[in-house]
């Protein structure tokens, strides 16, 4: 019997000021990747990769892409939302809201990556590890980004985003998996980062380490938007020719 996937959490609310003149008047998630709002781009990956139950974290002018979304049966998901408070939550703020959405147990995907990974690994991999969270890392060596994870023998040892230490050669890759009991220390309706909730459960040895190997694709930044659009391009050329 094949393995039913976890719903996934996106994180989509954020104001994305790194984009800014861009999303002055449409969110992020909805910015144009050779023809289509990267969400579109997101969604149909996640369907190809097996995912069939989809929560949208939303905030600024999150209404939009609702409008755009709809259901989620074009992409042949459902796809639900879980909207911010008038002040926006923070990337653990936001996934805390949406607990009544997501269950037990469930996925967690930054709204601006697309990860062409194996995700029914990754919950494999969750599922083996019987922690509260897992999170996967990439070995980055500064390539693409600033690495932020030190990682030995399939085990996360330190994990920052400030103070970064020449032991960190891996990077948080925008995916994990957490149960719903690693926010019963956060509070409610208050602002808090995602990074809070991994350092606690790495705290307690109960976040588990996956390493990925294929390469991460943003929209974060104007020039990882333009890695994008070539990677996609670059793919859809190959489909063409084969």
């Amino acid at each position: 019997m094949s393995l039913q996937l976890l719903p996934v959490a996106i994180l989509a609310g954020g104001i994305a000021t790194r984009m800014r003149p861009l999303t002055e008047t449409i969110p992020k998630a909805l910015l144009e990747v050779n023809g289509e709002p990267f969400i579109a781009h997101q969604l149909k990956l996640l369907r190809q990769r097996q995912l069939q139950r989809v929560v949208l974290c939303l905030g600024y002018l999150g209404e939009l892409i609702v409008e755009r979304i709809g259901d989620g049966s074009q992409f042949g998901l459902q796809v639900e939302y879980s909207f911010d408070s008038p002040v926006l939550l923070g990337t653990g703020g936001c996934l805390k809201n949406a607990l009544p959405l997501l269950g037990e147990q469930f996925f967690v995907l930054y709204g601006d990556s697309y990860l062409e990974c194996d995700y029914v690994a990754v919950q494999n991999a969750f599922i083996k590890s019987a922690k509260q969270g897992l999170m996967t890392v990439f070995l980055n060596e500064g390539r693409w980004d600033g690495s932020n994870i030190e990682y030995k023998d399939g085990r996360i040892i330190n994990y920052v985003k400030r103070n970064i230490t020449l032991q960190m050669k891996h990077i948080d890759y925008g995916l994990g998996i957490l149960s719903r009991s690693a926010f019963d220390e956060t509070p409610n309706q208050q602002a808090f980062d995602l990074e809070t909730v991994y350092q606690k459960l790495l705290s307690r040895q109960e976040l588990a380490g996956y390493e990925v190997t294929n390469r991460f694709y943003e929209i974060g930044s104007p020039s990882g938007l333009a890695e994008l659009r070539q990677h996609l391009s670059t793919l859809a050329g190959r489909e063409i020719s084969s």
